[in-house]
């Protein structure tokens, strides 16, 4: 990576790859790598706990980690130049902020965007793709589809690189793709 700060999304669907790859891409920064755990640990799921204990294995020991589980922007205007933030994942912040109105979600999307533009930072966002299956049959799920879908092409619009993993890969959109016009 280059000595200016880099915004990168990595996203994509359930078990691509995507912390995989943004763990490979952190580890490259040359940055003390800060992974900042969006989901809340609950020692009575243990489906969940065997999930967040994954990643933890996989994980570097000198890597810090912090839980984040609602004030991500806080966390990414706090971070320094030497940082690199490795967000895993929006998906799952999204989902701990649900329960807000719509005007506080707005205005929660938008101090995140700016938290990200501001950083001096590297961040390394992880992006669940949730729109590729059939329309969720309860409020709550289109609710959070639209959100996140929402998020990740704002997020999109500000990275350096959008990378999307699947089926074991990881794919430079930014190289590849053209970017659809309306988000700034």
């Amino acid at each position: 990576m280059t000595e200016s700060r880099q915004i990168i999304l990595v996203t994509g669907p359930a078990r691509s790859g995507k912390s995989e790859w943004a763990e490979t891409v952190a580890a490259r920064s040359g940055k003390q790598v800060i992974y900042v755990a969006t989901g809340i640990a609950d020692k009575t799921d243990v489906e969940w706990q065997n999930r967040i204990d994954r990643h933890r294995r996989r994980r570097p020991g000198n890597w810090q980690t912090l839980e984040v589980p609602i004030d991500l922007p806080s966390t990414i205007r706090s971070a320094c130049f030497s940082d690199c933030l490795l967000i895993d994942s929006i998906g799952t912040w999204t989902a701990n902020t649900l329960e807000q109105t719509a005007e506080l979600w707005e205005q929660t999307q938008q101090d995140a965007i700016a938290s990200l533009r501001s950083t001096p930072a590297d961040v390394i966002l992880v992006a669940e793709e949730t729109g590729w299956g059939v329309v969720p049959a309860y409020p709550a799920g289109r609710l959070f589809r639209d959100r996140l879908g929402n998020l990740i092409r704002q997020i999109s619009a500000i990275a350096d690189t959008v990378y999307l993993a699947t089926g074991g890969y990881a794919l430079n959109l930014s190289a590849l793709g053209t970017p659809l016009p309306g988000i700034n």
